[in-house]
């Protein structure tokens, strides 16, 4: 049985809602006069999903949806639009609501609009659970020298790590910064063979003779090569790159005082920072990024 939180500073329309959504269904319809009530009805019991004005005294319905989506993240939130409120329920889709009903449509799109974000959370949870039992998961990739392939790629892994994990959106975003460096490092300084001194000296000739080389040989065939094995401990990802390489202890200290400002540091940096282990391959053209999962 699911619970459905009401919020409406008109008596006359909280009752209309209530009235609505407990016609044919079994869910529990809670009430609230205006966003403070209802945030306190949350913190005592959360509702599975919330149904709120737009424009209330006090605080708003858009500020009530920013306080649940902050304090209460997997509440969902449907807002109710009346006249005059149309700019401000774009504001609200864009900051989080799951949907939205007009309150001129609420007899024939309410319930059903209530029903569909109610599976889809509940669907959502299920697969949530269901990827943190499993036990392995590996997959491998081989990429042409697109950046937004690989930026998709590293999305890719930062979901399927908060899927297995639980990860919190800021670890899994930490995470997803070191791919990438490691991803765009295997494209451009591996494949490419574009000297991070040239970043240094000329942006716009770096990138110039990187977008050159894309479509030349040799560098044109090369392919980036990502091995990704996620288990209930840790993350490992293998990259490899089809360049010449490099020597590893070569390496500047990017935590060195005067290295920290330097390009050609950055993305190592922020590997270190963001994992617990970084490894390369002698030849340099491999990289191995290990995260350990912290329990809580």
């Amino acid at each position: 049985m699911s619970t459905v939180l009401v919020v409406d500073d008109s008596p006359i329309d909280r009752q209309l809602v209530i009235g609505l959504l407990k016609q044919g269904t079994d869910w529990t319809v809670t009430e609230a006069s205006d966003g403070t009530v209802a945030l306190e009805s949350i913190l005592q019991s959360p509702p599975d999903i919330v149904v709120t004005d737009l424009q209330m005294p006090g605080m708003t319905g858009l500020e009530l949806l920013l306080a649940i989506r902050k304090k209460f993240s997997r509440i969902p939130v449907i807002v109710m639009t009346g006249r005059g409120t149309e700019e401000i329920a774009v504001e609200a889709l864009h900051s989080g609501a799951s949907s939205y009903v007009p309150k001129r449509a609420l007899a024939t799109t309410l319930v059903d609009t209530v029903q569909r974000v109610l599976v889809s959370c509940r669907d959502d949870r299920l697969r949530s659970n269901l990827m943190k039992c499993l036990s392995v998961r590996s997959e491998s990739f081989v990429i042409e020298n697109d950046v937004n392939l690989l930026l998709s790629l590293s999305r890719y892994v930062q979901h399927a790590l908060a899927d297995s994990w639980g990860l919190e959106r800021t670890d899994h975003l930490r995470v997803g910064t070191a791919l990438e460096e490691a991803l765009l490092n295997a494209l451009y300084h591996g494949n490419l063979g574009v000297s991070s001194k040239l970043k240094e000296e000329d942006h716009d000739a770096f990138y110039m003779q990187a977008n050159q080389r894309k479509i030349s040989a040799p560098w044109q065939e090369r392919r980036v090569r990502v091995d990704v094995q996620v288990t209930s401990s840790e993350m490992v990802v293998i990259i490899k790159d089809e360049g010449e390489g490099f020597d590893p202890a070569a390496l500047p200290d990017p935590t060195d005082a005067e290295n920290i400002d330097r390009p050609c540091g950055r993305g190592v940096m922020l590997m270190r920072a963001f994992m617990d282990e970084v490894r390369y391959n002698a030849r340099g053209n491999e990289v191995t990024l290990i995260r350990k999962r912290v329990r809580k």
